[in-house]
């Protein structure tokens, strides 16, 4: 078997939101459970910890509607942490029962987690400003990190009410460098595991977030400050109006006249925190959906060239490389692929679109230089889709790879080992084989979604040692 090199050796991912870990304050978090998910993961052989945004999650509690492509969301923040720091006190982290366990509540988790965060800046403010406090490390951040943090903070300060808009500002910017803090050492106990973290970056930001009202000139807006056109996908046989995400588009022109400037600070940004970024909806490098502001559906819209190869060239020179996961699903035309190809990047296979006769998404279909999922975040759990499965698409399936459909999660994961994919990634739901209820994101669902969690007792030792040697067996664990 053909072994590749570089960024992407042969190797196995774990798909798992940030929030789906069993921390105690009701979401998953930078604290202890995550590094024990960091053990777990090393034990089970696997390189790769893919996780969803975590920028400050938007509508819906939506991680992909956030309100700034560079912020991150503080109810990630660990509250243990904090108590390490002396910000807090015994007390402040005991945690309600009812948070401890299921799903994500996240109207009782931000109430809960944003007093603590309260106390802890107050006690911040109170230290003496000298570097055995982190002052230092904190100034060092503020500066660095200045051309996002700056309108972030100050959009804090407009939003606060009455006396708190004189600290709304500087509890912003404690808060994300706690974050900062937080991460840095996650990161690198990871990488002492050999377990590398991956992004994931969506193409558009919203019209309501700071980075529009901070650069409109890279927006194209109308004088009011609305979008003069909107982002979205095209009818398909799934969506019949297409899908109306309501983004305003890019003003490629600005970018361009700007060096793309912000897009090399935001790709910057990512670098700064995962080893390798998916870009979602890639096919945006290539072409967009353009609908007319006012739309009921996205049925009236068009296709826009996009300067994508201006847009990689600058990408990677900034990162002098392009460390990149093309999220190449979709309207994909020849256009998007030969994009694709030309600058060296993975794409994706979901094995869930793979039986149906020609698919491209086929297991024996799947390229070397690709990423191999059984189901991304959008899809249904293993176990569900099984459920709804036209039965031509399940005869199929029994065909190709003597699967009955009695253990389909754990097929659809061997299956996808065993593709010549140089990668592999599996949400832990389907490492776990769960059904529909554990299902993350449902698309056109408006409410409801990315509030499953894991439990500790499913990240078993058993369960990392059956997934080793899986990996063992396809070639998955890379040498040290």
């Amino acid at each position: 078997m053909t072994k590749p090199t570089g960024l992407f050796p042969r190797a196995a991912g774990v798909l798992a939101p940030l929030s789906c870990l069993p921390a105690r304050h009701g979401i998953g978090d930078l604290g202890p459970e995550a590094y024990r998910f960091v053990d777990w993961l090393s034990s089970a052989g696997v390189t790769w910890w893919q996780m969803l945004p975590v920028g400050p999650l938007g509508p819906g509690d939506s991680p992909y509607a956030s309100s700034s492509a560079f912020a991150a969301e503080p109810l990630y923040l660990s509250l243990q942490g904090l108590l390490d720091m002396g910000l807090l006190v015994a007390g402040d982290v005991t945690g309600p029962r009812e948070l401890k366990t299921g799903n994500v509540k996240y109207g009782h988790v931000h109430s809960y987690k944003t007093e603590r965060l309260e106390r802890a800046f107050a006690r911040w403010r109170e230290l003496p400003e000298d570097g055995s406090t982190g002052r230092d490390d904190f100034k060092a951040f503020c500066e660095r990190e200045a051309h996002w943090l700056d309108p972030w903070c100050a959009r804090a300060e407009r939003e606060a009410e009455g006396d708190d808009r004189d600290r709304a500002a500087d509890r912003a910017r404690f808060l994300q460098f706690v974050f900062d803090l937080q991460w840095t050492s996650l990161r690198a106990y990871a990488m002492e595991r050999g377990i590398k973290l991956m992004g994931d970056a969506p193409i558009f930001v919203g019209a309501d977030s700071v980075d529009v009202e901070s650069h409109p000139e890279l927006f194209r807006l109308s004088a009011d400050g609305s979008p003069e056109v909107l982002t979205g996908c095209p009818p398909d046989g799934m969506n019949p109006d297409g899908q109306l995400w309501g983004h305003p588009h890019y003003d490629w022109e600005a970018h361009r006249d700007q060096g793309f400037r912000w897009w090399r600070d935001r790709m910057a940004r990512q670098m700064r925190l995962f080893d390798a970024v998916r870009i979602d909806h890639f096919i945006g490098f290539r072409n967009a959906w353009e609908i007319p502001a006012g739309a009921e559906t996205a049925a009236d819209g068009h296709w826009a060239q996009t300067p994508g190869e201006e847009l990689l060239d600058a990408i990677q020179d900034e990162l002098s490389g392009l460390p990149l996961i093309a999220e190449d699903l979709g309207s994909v035309t020849d256009e998007v692929l030969a994009l694709r190809d030309a600058y060296g990047l993975p794409g994706m296979r979901v094995l869930q679109w793979g039986f149906s006769p020609g698919s491209y998404h086929a297991p024996h279909a799947a390229p070397l230089n690709s990423v191999c999922y059984p189901a991304t975040h959008d899809n249904d759990t293993c176990v569900g889709w099984w459920r709804s499965l036209p039965q031509e698409e399940r005869k199929r399936f029994r065909a190709a790879t003597a699967g009955q459909g009695k253990s389909v999660a754990r097929d659809l994961v061997r299956i996808a080992c065993g593709t010549r994919s140089h990668t592999a990634i599996v949400q832990l739901q389907d490492v776990l084989g769960l059904g529909r209820a554990a299902r993350t994101n449902t698309p056109g669902k408006p409410t409801g979604n990315w509030v499953w969690r894991v439990s500790r007792a499913d990240l078993s030792a058993p369960r990392a040692r059956r997934l080793r040697e899986l990996l063992e067996a396809t070639d998955r664990i890379p040498n040290p």
